[in-house]
C-alpha cells in the first residue's frame, strides 16, 4: 500500500500516483517514455521482445535506470495494457443501450486489434487503470436508463469483455497458425475430417461433414472473422433484450 494514498502499488502505478524515488538527479525517463517503447517494441516484433533490458536499449539508458520506475515486467505488462486501450469513444446520451453497447463493444474490439500482442497479455485483474475504467463506466452508461438493477449491469458488461478478449486471442492465434501453416486451413483439413469423424460416433458433426461446411480451399478469412463476430455479438445482446423484457 503507498503511504499518501492507501492504494495497493500496482494500482498507484497506473494512475501515475506512486511516489518515486528523490535521491540523486532528475530521471532522465519517465514512465510514459518507457510504456512508449515497450509497445512500439510488441508492435514491431511481439511481446516475446519486450523485456527490460531490450526497451532499456531502445531507449538508450541502462536496465537500472528502468527499475526506478517500473519495478518488474509484469508491471510493464499493466502499463502497456493500460496505454494500448485508448480512450473509448462518445457514445451520444440519447442512444438506446442496444447501439450503444454494439458500438462500445465494436471499439473495443478495433482499439486492440491494433496491437495484436494483447491477446498475450496476461489478465491478472479487474479492471483498475484509468482507461480500462473509463471504458467500464462507457460500457455501463449504456445500460443507465434499462430496467435492470446494477449487479446485472456489471455481469453484462463483464461477460462483453470476456467476449471481446476470448475473440481476440482466438483470432490472433487462428491468424498466427495460418501464417505458419495455411496448409492446415484449407481442404487438407476438410479430407482430414473426413478420414476421422465416424458419424455413428460424432453423428453432429459428421452432419456439418457431409453438408461440406468445411470443404473451402482457405477456412482462414478476415471477413469470415468479422461476420462471425458480429452474429455472436448479436446472440448475447438477443439475451440480454430477452433478459430484460423477462425484468418488465
Amino acid at each position: 500500500m503507498t503511504d499518501e494514498y492507501g492504494l495497493p502499488d500496482d494500482i498507484a502505478l497506473l494512475w501515475g500516483l506512486r511516489e518515486m524515488p528523490r535521491r540523486g538527479r532528475k530521471p532522465s525517463l519517465t514512465i510514459t517514455d518507457i510504456t512508449r517503447a515497450a509497445i512500439e517494441i510488441a508492435d514491431a516484433e511481439g511481446l516475446g521482445a519486450v523485456s527490460m533490458a531490450r526497451v532499456a536499449q531502445q531507449l538508450g539508458n541502462s536496465t537500472m535506470a528502468l527499475y526506478r520506475h517500473v519495478k518488474s515486467k509484469d508491471e510493464l505488462l499493466a502499463l502497456m495494457s493500460e496505454a494500448a486501450l485508448e480512450m473509448p469513444p462518445e457514445i451520444p446520451a440519447d442512444t438506446d443501450w442496444r447501439t450503444g453497447l454494439t458500438l462500445w463493444t465494436n471499439s473495443v474490439r478495433k482499439t486492440l486489434s491494433r496491437h495484436p500482442w494483447y491477446a498475450h497479455i496476461p489478465l491478472n485483474g479487474p479492471p483498475a487503470g484509468p482507461r480500462n475504467l473509463a471504458w467500464l463506466d462507457s460500457a455501463l452508461g449504456t445500460l443507465a436508463d434499462t430496467p435492470l438493477d446494477e449487479g446485472d449491469k456489471i455481469r453484462i458488461v463483464m461477460g462483453l469483455i470476456t467476449f471481446v478478449h476470448g475473440d481476440l486471442r482466438f483470432s490472433v492465434q487462428v491468424m498466427e497458425g495460418f501464417q505458419e501453416n495455411p496448409e492446415a486451413f484449407g481442404r487438407s483439413y476438410s479430407q482430414a475430417l473426413k478420414v476421422v469423424v465416424d458419424p455413428r460416433k460424432m453423428p453432429a458433426l459428421g452432419r456439418l461433414v457431409a453438408a461440406g461446411v468445411f470443404d473451402y480451399d482457405n477456412l482462414y478469412d478476415e471477413q469470415f472473422v468479422e461476420d462471425d463476430f458480429a452474429f455472436s455479438l448479436n446472440f448475447y445482446l438477443d439475451g440480454v433484450a430477452a433478459h430484460m423484457a423477462r425484468k418488465g
